[in-house]
């Protein structure tokens, strides 16, 4: 574990522990993929460091962009049919091309200040700083608290960031329409509304038990003029349908990725497209207090808002970088999404990385309170954080994060989603461990009026109703 100017009061937070090393290959689109689909990497012919051994600390090249194939050690890749490759190749070539390209970042730049309402505020919780601060009886002035408001972007969530700019993309390849998965249906919502912008068909696969529980997600991408598609099951299956979609109508249809996971380039996309979060946080904490943040906290489904906070400071050994996964019911329930709590490392959605999975490489069914954690896996840059030690990673179940939607709401006047709600409950395990003037930022990265009804059905009673 990489040293920290963090002193601990108490007694050291109980870490997931690494994993061993055995590989299970799963299914991708409800095919195997051990014999199959085999692994294709464009850059091939570049040179580079074996794909098989994990970089050291020091290396911070690979823990900033990953190797020249976008494998992150031995994770990430491109586990994907042949007749994929050659759009992989090409949003690929896009991705580097739009980079350096003035014009587009310059679109993208104003889309986001003026259509996205960016830069957001990093905002002080001072009732929810006082509140550890009673509860742990510190002499001093205890950690301060503050949350990184994403909520306040768009659609309501970080989401807006990444499918605006992957929609600019969609239309300089020249593709009319744009197919996405969600599961909690804020990427839904935001790609729904970035394609409204630039005038592109939009097709959204969701869940059929997603639909039941965000319906008032559903109803905001349909209004925005998206065709909405029930898939039986959860986000795992939206995902592999929207692949299938893709798959069968390559030549007018973009696959808009919202999460750091898929083949090589998408998890780089996602998580480049919302570094911006991290970007602006140290900015912030500049001008806030002069330094840097000392814990960076997120909740981590698969992974694009903790890798959006994370991304800027992993380099800054200083800095730690905290995942707060769902545990659901309890890790010993088998209702959970705590993948890198009792992952293995297999092949799924096109690339190798930490997944819920059985003996035979069949893929577990996730669970929790925020539906947008529900998801078998992680990317594989956030696996390589896990493996290589430069990030923690703990969990939180569905009554913890409930209390802590609850306790924001009341404190601080600010509603989150119950998936943001799980980084928030971890803070009550995290806080008294710090010592006096730390400073915590925690990515609050989508708002929770679309979990209203959730937490009525869970008996929260809610005063002068």
């Amino acid at each position: 574990m990489l040293s920290t100017k963090i002193q601990i009061r108490g007694q050291p937070l109980h870490r997931i522990p690494k994993r061993n090393n055995r590989v299970i290959h799963s299914v991708a689109c409800g095919v195997s993929t051990k014999p199959l689909h085999r692994e294709s990497n464009v850059l091939s012919r570049m040179s580079g460091p074996s794909s098989g051994s994990v970089p050291t600390k020091s290396d911070k090249s690979h823990f900033l962009s990953g190797d020249v194939t976008g494998k992150f050690g031995r994770f990430g890749g491109k586990f994907v049919p042949e007749t994929l490759m050659s759009r992989l190749i090409e949003l690929e070539d896009e991705f580097h091309c739009i980079l350096s390209d003035h014009e587009f970042q310059e679109e993208l730049t104003i889309a986001l200040r003026d259509y996205v309402g960016r830069e957001t505020p990093l905002y002080f919780a001072g009732r929810l700083t006082e509140h550890y601060k009673n509860i742990s009886r510190t002499i001093g002035g205890g950690p301060e608290i503050y949350l990184k408001r994403e909520d306040l972007s768009h659609c309501g969530s970080h989401k807006i960031n990444n499918a605006l700019a992957q929609a600019m993309i969609a239309r300089r390849l020249g593709c009319s329409r744009v197919v996405a998965a969600t599961g909690a249906g804020q990427h839904g919502v935001a790609t729904a509304a970035a394609c409204a912008k630039l005038s592109l068909d939009c097709t959204v696969f969701m869940g059929a038990t997603d639909i039941e529980k965000q319906f008032s997600n559903v109803l905001s991408m349909k209004l925005l003029g998206a065709q909405v598609k029930s898939v039986e099951g959860t986000f795992k299956d939206a995902s592999s349908e929207a692949i299938r979609y893709w798959v069968e109508n390559l030549d007018s249809t973009y696959n808009l990725c919202g999460t750091v996971v898929g083949p090589h380039p998408c998890p780089i996309m996602v998580r480049e497209f919302q570094s911006v979060i991290g970007k602006e946080t140290r900015r912030q904490a500049k001008q806030l207090w002069g330094g840097k943040p000392d814990v960076l906290v997120a909740c981590l489904g698969s992974g694009s808002n903790a890798l959006g906070l994370f991304h800027e400071f992993v380099g800054d050994e200083d800095v730690r970088l905290v995942g707060v996964e769902a545990a659901g019911l309890g890790l010993d329930s088998g209702k959970h999404s705590a993948t890198l709590a009792i992952g293995h490392v297999g092949v799924y959605h096109g690339s190798m990385s930490y997944l819920m999975q059985d003996d035979q490489g069949q893929i577990l069914k996730p669970h929790s309170v925020g539906v947008g954690l529900e998801y078998p896996g992680v990317g594989p840059e956030i696996s390589f954080l896990k493996e290589s030690g430069r990030a923690e990673f703990y969990t939180a179940t569905d009554q913890e994060a409930i209390q802590a939607c609850m306790r924001l709401s009341r404190l601080e006047g600010i509603i989150p989603a119950l998936e943001t709600s799980h980084a928030l409950a971890f803070l009550d395990k995290l806080i008294p461990t710090l010592s006096d003037g730390a400073k915590v930022v925690v990515n609050c990265s989508g708002r929770g009026d679309k979990d209203l009804d959730t937490l009525i059905q869970r008996g929260m009673l809610f005063p002068n109703c």
